[in-house]
């Protein structure tokens, strides 16, 4: 093994230990984390215009793993309302499979801004913590597959998940925050699983991909990142339900703000 390729390695195990962790507390998925680093770090290892093509395909394919692990944790403890992933599954599985079959329209600057805004965005809505209406309920089955394909389509066109909108649209209609952090790291299946083979598809064409890519997805950083995060998933998942959530989301916030300014700049 070389010295490039064993610090390659080393990257995508400390992000998937980490990015693990946080799926499984947060219930956010691990693409606010995934995305920004494997950006970074694949502009030293390969030699290609679309890094953020190849990290957002690559961070939903490694998501799949991440929350089956944390799904099943959460599973155990009851936490998950599997009638509300029912729900939303069908506008989730259209919307992602769009989003990633679209990615290939989009140069990696645009998606670079647009990942970058939306993740300010959901930092400031974990920093602010607004409240929701006491009274307001979750629409039925054509709004819940309204908003299920909209979460779909921005997650997989930026790589994060369904489990970063899913939880703030379960808490908006008044879910308690564990069950939507459980019933999130459930919705993600189908996002990443949908906008993955979107963006296989999407990147069957490419011709500026390096070796070891299916469609746009890498896999030495898929590997590296799912040997570390199928393990520290279900610890973060556990641990959900005995820390104060709350307040580790504000911290999460902050720096995933520092993530989104440099997404926002991000010049491959």
């Amino acid at each position: 093994m070389t010295e490039a390729f064993l610090l390659e390695l080393s990257i995508y195990l400390v992000t998937g230990a980490f990015v693990g962790f946080a799926s499984g507390l947060l219930g956010i998925g691990g693409g606010l984390i995934i995305v920004p680093v494997l950006a970074t770090a694949l502009t030293y290892f390969i030699n290609s215009s679309q890094v953020v093509h190849i990290a957002i395909a690559t961070s939903l394919a490694t998501i799949l793993i991440t929350s089956l692990s944390s799904a099943f944790a959460h599973h155990k403890h009851g936490a998950v309302r599997w009638d509300l992933v029912k729900m939303l599954a069908f506008g989730i599985l259209a919307g992602a499979f769009i989003g990633g079959w679209a990615s290939q329209f989009f140069a990696s600057n645009t998606l670079s801004i647009v990942f970058g805004v939306l993740e300010l965005l959901i930092a400031l809505n974990m920093l602010l913590a607004l409240k929701p209406n006491p009274s307001r309920e979750l629409p039925g089955f054509v709004g819940n597959t309204a908003a299920g394909t909209v979460i779909g389509n921005i997650s997989s066109i930026v790589g994060i998940g369904g489990g970063t909108l899913t939880t703030p649209y379960l808490v908006w209609n008044n879910v308690s925050m564990h069950q939507a952090i459980a019933t999130s790291t459930a919705v993600s299946i189908p996002v990443a699983l949908s906008g993955s083979i979107g963006y296989i598809l999407a990147g069957l064409q490419a011709t500026d991909l390096p070796n070891y890519t299916t469609g746009y997805i890498y896999w030495p950083a898929f590997f590296g990142i799912i040997l570390a995060s199928i393990f520290t998933a279900p610890i973060g998942a556990r641990l959900a339900h005995k820390l104060p959530v709350k307040v580790l989301k504000r911290g999460f916030g902050v720096f995933l703000i520092l993530l989104a300014i440099k997404m926002l700049f991000f010049t491959d």
